[in-house]
């Protein structure tokens, strides 16, 4: 933008600052701990009386990983350790984040604790969660 454009009829200085801010925020969204912050990736579907969630925990052991549920929430902590580095490291690029996480899921319905089955094979953690009996929906028989 030029000091000549604010003389510019039809010219809106609010358009110019939104632009800015847009192209700010692109340039800068690689560069937030979001990322981070949404450690593992999860995927969570519901069944008629269950609900399944997955998360990717490329690198870390099964033991390294807590679950706890109460009612209608899971969470997920643990750490994911950062490889041996040397006193001559130099990093190039570094994009995996390392250290502690937590995730905590709002599940669609209350869950019953004892009967949660998971399961962890190739970096990948199958959490399946079974709707208490007397929570599922009951199907009312009309009379005529």
């Amino acid at each position: 933008m030029l000091v000549s454009d604010f003389g510019r009829i039809g010219f809106d200085p609010f358009l110019e600052m939104r632009c800015m801010q847009q192209e700010l925020n692109q340039r800068l969204s690689g560069m937030t701990t979001k990322a981070a912050q949404e450690f593992p990736p999860i995927n969570l579907w519901m069944g008629e009386d269950s609900v399944a969630v997955t998360a990717e925990l490329p690198g870390i052991a099964p033991d390294d990983v807590d679950l706890t549920v109460r009612e209608n929430t899971l969470t997920l902590t643990g750490e994911r350790g950062s490889p041996a580095e040397g006193e001559k490291c130099v990093w190039h690029r570094r994009e995996r984040v390392y250290g502690n996480f937590s995730r905590t899921v709002q599940l669609p319905f209350r869950v019953d604790p004892e009967q949660v089955e998971a399961r962890f094979a190739n970096g990948l953690l199958e959490v399946e969660l079974h709707r208490p009996e007397t929570d599922r929906p009951k199907k009312i028989q009309i009379k005529g």
